[in-house]
């Protein structure tokens, strides 16, 4: 776990604050007016709020900005005795949602953050005023969705490497050495900005895994997919209704190799047929990295509007 007042080189300039309601401590920032309308940002594998950095200024002028640190990411605690699915860390953003009271919701949500967050929705459909997914699934309810998964891991370098790191044995000790291997990962799933590359950038991402006993996130999120154990939280035909009549945006950097369009800006689609999608080329799986300024005008913009 990083410290709490951890800054790395003033680039994550935002004061910690600590929730206890998921039953461990969880790190989050909480920034802009108390009585702002919430956004809530949700990060993925193998990241943190950090790669919020340049979000959180440009929303936080005129909204509260709320970014949280999955269970075993971050400045979060990575317990021990816990387990790591999709479940779990759904579980996890529901306590931390409800023990804040939050309301009229933008969720917006990357890599894994998009799983967890339609998870939300799915339980509190009336806490949701917006949904922005960039680089982020958006399950809900649809149909054949495992060969949507299994279409899209078949090319993504990431998933199978994990398939066959889980088959020889070697995920858990590979990635127990998340802390040194931190660019290579972001690599494989397809980062492509090397200008944000610094000693401050390379500490901040690989500084939550600096043991195996830290990297219980990342390999829980990994393990998962190769044991089949994440469970998509399945929505009520009422939230269904509630949710897709809201405000949404797909932001979606084409150089991902992790997460390819062609399977999943369709399930957004159907979910919200008239919606905007933002196809963004030569940007990869972290959009937030490779297109921070593009990223954040086109979220600020759609808030704007909507």
């Amino acid at each position: 776990m990083i410290e709490a007042e951890a800054t790395f080189d003033g680039t994550f300039p935002f004061a910690p604050r600590f929730s206890s309601a998921p039953g461990f401590r969880m790190h989050y920032v909480d920034e802009g007016p108390d009585d702002g309308e919430p956004v809530l940002c949700l990060h993925g594998e193998p990241t943190w709020g950090y790669l919020f950095r340049h979000l959180v200024p440009v929303l936080s002028q005129t909204h509260r900005v709320i970014v949280p640190d999955h269970m075993g990411f971050g400045k979060s605690e990575t317990p021990e005795g816990r387990s790591y699915w999709l479940q779990d860390h759904i579980d996890n953003l529901e306590r931390f949602v409800l023990a804040l009271d939050l309301g009229n919701i933008t969720l917006v949500m990357h890599d894994f953050g998009g799983p967890a967050g339609m998870g939300l929705a799915a339980r509190q459909p009336q806490r949701i005023r917006r949904i922005i997914s960039a680089n982020g699934p958006t399950p809900f309810g649809h149909a054949g969705l495992p060969e949507r998964l299994s279409a899209n891991a078949q090319l993504s370098p990431w998933f199978r490497w994990i398939v066959q790191a889980h088959a020889g044995g070697v995920l858990r000790s590979v990635l127990g050495q998340l802390g040194f291997n931190i660019l290579s990962t972001l690599k494989l799933n397809g980062f492509e900005n090397n200008a944000v590359i610094t000693d401050a950038w390379l500490s901040a991402y690989g500084a939550p895994f600096s043991n195996p006993a830290e990297c219980l996130g990342a390999i829980g999120w990994a393990e998962g997919f190769a044991l089949g154990t994440h469970q998509v939280e399945q929505p009520s035909p009422a939230a269904i209704e509630i949710i897709r009549d809201k405000p949404a945006l797909a932001i979606w950097g084409e150089a991902d190799r992790t997460l390819h369009a062609e399977h999943f800006l369709p399930m957004f689609s159907e979910l919200f047929p008239r919606a905007p999608i933002e196809r963004l080329k030569g940007v990869g799986h972290y959009c937030f990295e490779d297109a921070p300024d593009v990223v954040a005008a086109l979220i600020r913009d759609f808030i704007r509007r909507s």
